[in-house]
């Protein structure tokens, strides 16, 4: 049967605020739903700017994110919230914040834990009104309904998907990025290129969502390279914002493949920034993934001005790394007799690997830390 005639539902936010300036647009919702109760979940250096965005009433922060959001992590959230009973729930930051907003915004008063919810559409309803507010472009959380979860014993991602979890508002002003440094900005549009490239070559791809992977391929390869140049290049953080957006709008309905799973351990086990992580395995999943794949993977090097440099595996390592990204994985504190655990683990993910366009064995995974290290 042809791919078109494949069911296929893209939830995306009510409304989505693009631009620069447009953080305003959340105090507009704020007065044009009455609200005068508000809790922001954002991290530790966000807090600091919570102001801009001009919320009404009163507004209590949550601002104790951490990077690779633990169970202890989101119940402290939950916590403030039970204590609030917020009208709106807002996050304000990158993937942890918005994914702990997600589940702040459903969680209290349903009567469900997070083991309720663990899996696809499990999620009640909601009760509040939800606004994403994205300060880096990479993880697209603001325009997806996905939430992740590290469970602390035993390392691996608890996934929560519902469409209630969709945000009312999604903010992309690309202005709240241009404070970002080089190395970070480097790692998650990487990380945004990694979203597009696997749901691009996903064996759940399809063509309502192919039309923006490859446009955000396109974006990251136009765009990266300078806004790690020049963080004050405001047209070049406007093109990162977009494909981070795009990126999510992969995640709803194909989601990622073996890139990702092969990235988790690294978060999880030896605290690697995820889009980082990301960055140091996508390389090696491209590489890997183009036999099976061979048209798509030449479609997403000539979106990256890589049609004309020969090996997948050196060409886009090298790409990489003239970001200035740390590629070796000894160098970021992943110890080699780790390895087989990291694969083992990896290689249990199976909603993702499930959906990889060439089957990935344990022994291949290890092979790839092998080479990243």
């Amino acid at each position: 049967m042809t791919v078109l005639l494949h069911p296929i539902a893209l939830d995306v936010p009510a409304r989505i605020a693009f631009g620069p300036g447009q953080v305003a647009t959340v105090a507009s919702l704020a007065r044009e739903r009455g609200i005068t109760r508000s809790l922001v979940v954002t991290g530790r250096s966000n807090a600091a700017r919570v102001g801009l965005l001009g919320l009404p009433g009163e507004v209590a922060v949550f601002g104790a994110v951490e990077p690779e959001p633990d169970i202890a992590n989101l119940e402290a959230a939950l916590a403030m919230a039970e204590r609030v009973q917020p009208q709106l729930v807002v996050g304000f930051g990158g993937g942890s914040a918005m994914d702990l907003a997600k589940l702040v915004a459903v969680l209290p008063g349903s009567g469900k834990t997070l083991h309720d919810v663990v899996g696809p559409e499990k999620v009640a309803g909601r009760r509040v009104a939800l606004v994403q507010v994205a300060t880096t472009s990479g993880t697209g959380s603001e325009a997806g309904s996905r939430a992740l979860i590290t469970h602390p014993a035993t390392r691996n991602k608890l996934a929560v998907q519902s469409r209630h979890m969709v945000a009312d508002l999604a903010v992309v002003d690309p202005d709240l990025t241009l404070s970002v440094p080089a190395a970070v900005t480097a790692a998650t549009g990487v990380d945004a290129l990694a979203h597009c490239t696997e749901a691009f070559t996903s064996r759940k791809a399809h063509p309502l969502i192919d039309l923006y992977a490859l446009e955000g391929i396109r974006l990251v390869g136009r765009y990266l390279p300078r806004a790690v140049a020049d963080g004050s290049d405001r047209e070049a953080r406007a093109g990162l914002a977009l494909a981070s957006l795009y990126g999510g709008f992969c995640l709803g309905p194909v989601n990622t493949t073996a890139g990702h799973a092969v990235a988790y351990p690294l978060g999880t086990r030896h605290h690697v920034a995820h889009g980082l992580a990301c960055a140091v395995v996508f390389p090696h999943t491209l590489a890997f993934n183009a036999p099976a794949v061979p048209d798509k993977t030449a479609m997403v090097m000539q979106a990256l001005g890589l049609a004309a440099a020969g090996d997948v595996l050196e060409a886009s390592h090298r790409w990489c790394a003239a970001l200035g990204i740390e590629m070796r994985l000894s160098h970021l504190g992943v110890p080699e007799d780790d390895l087989p655990a990291m694969a083992a683990e990896a290689h249990a993910i199976r909603r993702l690997l499930d959906n990889n366009p060439r089957e990935m064995s344990r022994e291949q995974i290890l092979a790839i830390y092998r080479a990243a290290l």
